[in-house]
């Protein structure tokens, strides 16, 4: 296995399109540069691997997707990137170092300056029977789809909102599997609004109405203006309900419902920057709901408050794929200047071009984050008995029942329901509490943000400490009688 330098000059925390922009920029000036993942490959969500063990059959497409991350992975082996996959990192200190659990055991990086190119987080709004078996995320769905070659069910319902709807539906079919309904939240009107961000991306904006045509033509019933009102049943045999929603706020407007059979609900409310690292270090945050929520407050090379700390792609606001490897280049190329590599202050017509191609991309982004933005009549809609936590099984009366007791902001309802404070620390509940509470104390920068804590992901103390016996444990002599 390679020796990975204890103290690199750039340690890139994530190895979607964005780590892998910045990674190759900082090595190209001549940092020595070492991107970071808990996957075994680099690739993020979007650009995601085959499995190393599965062969692809032959003749097979994976399609445009797979072949962008091929040849980012090969950008990576080809250029001096020093690589650490397999690795979840755990904890991340105000000196920027970088704690992680390895197939070795734990090892510990001090770099002199960390991008943070964590990407996002999945929303589900929650629902009667959303933690029953065989309700899994979009996000999730995608990983079995393009990691594993797996289908999420045999016959699938596919709800929620955003582009990633259609292209989930699309590859179930192409997968050969059976898609019952697409439920969208979204109506005709919504995504002709969207036209003119997505005419910026024509290619994207084809490649998308190629993908509705394949469903559409396939006989799959597509519901806009829907959403999930319950799921019952058991493993194998869920009926999903869907009700009407109103075009403006996304209530459910007690129309007609409509009940599908299907062994799997693959459903998806949007996307929201992922942030555990940038809040764990107190790094300053603003709140921008078109750019997905919570982001940090960050220059235009994404520099953020804290000394050569940045973060690129969609951890600064959600844009997509391509806007993630631009403003990935950038923050590279700020790390090489900020760190005094002269290579970097050379190239300043490549950040000058960088940042043009970015500001055109971005448009496209944000016309995609707008239809997967939260609407409030959604969140204003789950019935008090619906778990909202399902880490810790804490329902939205519960959440509502510590506000009336003079909660006042989110880590007060951590600490008087446990909410958060589960395996995921927040990341699948947060948004949704959030708007619960900001419903009551005057909106979302009043109701706040769960405060990071380490460890960011589940690790045992096992894996910590190593194998040891009492004998190994150093005992103080007694002290004298």
């Amino acid at each position: 296995m390679e020796r990975l330098s204890a103290e690199p000059d750039l340690l890139v925390l994530g190895a979607g399109p964005a780590g892998v922009g910045a990674a190759l920029a900082g090595a190209a000036c001549g940092l020595d540069t070492l991107i970071v993942d808990e996957a075994a490959e680099s690739g993020g969500q979007i650009y995601r691997s085959l499995h190393p063990g599965l062969r692809l059959r032959s003749g097979a497409d994976l399609g445009p997707d797979a072949r962008v991350g091929d040849v980012q992975r090969r950008w990576l082996a080809e250029n001096p990137v020093r690589r650490a996959f397999g690795r979840r990192v755990w904890s991340v200190d105000a000196a920027l170092r970088v704690d992680a659990m390895g197939r070795d055991g734990p090892e510990t990086w001090r770099p002199h300056a960390l991008v943070v190119a964590t990407g996002t987080t999945e929303r589900i709004v929650p629902f009667p029977g959303w933690t029953l078996p065989g309700v899994i995320g979009l996000a999730a769905a995608t990983i079995l789809l393009k990691s594993q070659q797996v289908l999420p069910g045999e016959r699938t319902v596919v709800a929620g909102c955003g582009p990633l709807l259609v292209a989930v539906a699309f590859n179930i079919l192409k997968a050969g599997g059976n898609v019952a309904a697409v439920i969208d939240l979204s109506g005709p009107a919504d995504w002709l609004a969207a036209l003119p961000g997505l005419a910026l991306r024509p290619g994207l904006a084809l490649r998308g109405l190629g993908w509705a045509r394949a469903v559409r033509s396939a006989g799959v019933p597509t519901l806009f203006r829907h959403g999930i009102h319950a799921v019952r049943g058991a493993a194998g045999a869920l009926e999903v309900e869907v009700a009407p929603v109103s075009a403006a706020r996304g209530w459910m407007t007690g129309g007609t419902l409509r009940r599908f059979a299907a062994d799997g609900l693959v459903v998806g409310h949007g996307l929201t920057p992922a942030i555990e690292v940038t809040r764990l270090l107190r790094a300053r945050h603003v709140f921008r709901p078109a750019w997905g929520g919570w982001v940090p407050e960050c220059d235009a090379e994404g520099r953020a408050s804290i000394p050569h700390l940045y973060v690129a792609g969609d951890g600064a606001g959600i844009a997509g794929a391509v806007p993630a490897y631009l403003h990935g280049r950038l923050a590279g190329l700020a790390a090489a200047r900020d760190l005094g590599q002269p290579e970097a202050a050379s190239l300043r017509w490549e950040r000058a071009a960088l940042r043009r191609a970015l500001f055109r991309s971005v448009r496209a982004g944000r016309a995609v984050a707008a239809m997967m933005a939260l609407r409030p009549g959604h969140v204003a809609g789950i019935p008090a008995e619906t778990v909202v936590c399902r880490c810790e099984d804490v329902t939205r009366a519960d959440i509502e029942a510590a506000v009336a007791a003079g909660a006042r902001e989110m880590n007060q309802v951590k600490a008087w329901t446990r909410c958060g404070m589960g395996p995921c620390q927040g990341r699948m509940c947060g948004e949704v509490v959030a708007e619960l509470v900001a419903a009551h104390v005057g909106g979302r920068e009043a109701a706040g943000s769960f405060t990071g804590r380490a460890p960011l992901r589940p690790i045992s103390l096992g894996a910590l400490t190593g194998e040891f016996s009492y004998s190994d444990i150093p005992i103080p002599q007694s002290a004298p009688l």
